[in-house]
């Protein structure tokens, strides 16, 4: 039974004393905060609008554009409200709110991005099969299954922390982090190690190696095509791999910062190392897929160009081929 005695707020001691750059980076930081919104819901706005791109793989672009509007609110708000604070404390509650959004966060992320590898190689390597295996229900009922796993996973975390008797109320953090808020504990925390070690295994590493084993089929299926084919491959893989490679890092470097002792980096640099997947991610997807997705940037640039003449967008359908010519329309 959670002991509301035992721990009721928590100090983050993780933040640097800037002084009188408080305000520079507190603009800095909110400026990115509301482009990373912008780019992601004007994305989603451009999916949503237009008919042309309701097809399975711009449909789970969209649900990790939401995810990334997602992600990036459990974080930032809070980073803006603590700049300014001398000492830096959050009641439990916001605590383990934060924790719950960030670890949902980082579990759908990585089921959507291996249901977009998934997606990918069913339309490189089994054409004639790729309506039937990935049509738009399907999409949606794997989109609502992704969240519904992440919520449940972390529902099971939270509920594993609130049996926890605590000694202590810091973190060396600049936001609450599970595996910190654990190591506070008095009680024996085996059970929440050895879930939390299973989690990064269903959560993590299961998504990056079937993410592994359907680029490894698309290179197989592609570079036995011509040249033309293998720079179409590379030129609509790309985008998703640097993706995935951004996050995989990321959420390493995040590991890594609260398992081990990072001193010898210097305060600085652990502060980038522990918010770079949070930050950085979420600006990253909508650069990579709407600027390098040739049929997302024709249709910002038709919506953009209409707006600007007072026109309204037009609801327009195309059919494309799904075999691996069908590789240059992602490009």
């Amino acid at each position: 039974m959670w002991n509301s005695s035992a721990l009721q707020f928590v100090v983050l001691t993780g933040y640097l004393d800037v002084g009188a750059l408080s305000p520079v980076f507190f603009g800095l930081l909110a400026c990115l905060y509301v482009v990373i919104v912008f780019l992601n819901v004007f994305l989603v706005g451009v999916i949503a609008l237009n008919a042309a791109l309701h097809r399975p793989m711009f449909l789970l672009l969209m649900a990790l554009f939401v995810n990334e509007v997602y992600g990036s609110a459990a974080l930032f708000p809070f980073l803006l409200a603590q700049m300014f604070r001398s000492v830096h404390v959050v009641s439990v509650g916001a605590c383990f709110l934060q924790i719950f959004c960030q670890y949902t966060y980082a579990t759908i992320e990585f089921g959507t991005l291996a249901a977009m590898s998934y997606d990918r190689y069913l339309a490189i390597c089994r054409p004639l099969q790729y309506h039937v295996l990935m049509s738009g229900r399907r999409v949606l009922a794997l989109v609502l299954l992704i969240w519904a796993y992440a919520f449940v996973r972390c529902m099971v975390t939270l509920s594993l922390n609130l049996r926890l008797t605590f000694c202590g109320n810091s973190l060396p953090s600049v936001y609450c982090r599970n595996y910190l808020i654990v190591r506070l504990a008095c009680a024996d925390t085996h059970i929440n190690n050895v879930y939390g070690l299973v989690g990064i295994v269903l959560s993590a590493v299961l998504p990056l190696a079937a993410i592994a084993l359907s680029y490894l089929k698309i290179l197989a299926v592609c570079y036995s095509g011509s040249a033309h084919t293998r720079l179409k491959a590379l030129s609509t893989c790309t985008p998703h791999f640097l993706s995935v490679l951004n996050f995989a890092f990321g959420c390493s470097f995040d590991i890594v910062a609260s398992r081990f002792d990072l001193d010898a980096l210097g305060a600085a640099a652990r502060v980038f190392v522990s918010v770079y997947y949070g930050t950085l991610q979420p600006l990253l997807t909508p650069l990579l897929y709407g600027l390098s997705l040739r049929q997302v940037r024709l249709t910002c640039t038709r919506m953009l160009t209409r707006a600007r003449d007072g026109h309204t967008p037009e609801r327009t359908h195309t059919q494309g081929k799904d075999t691996c010519t069908h590789l240059s329309t992602c490009t």
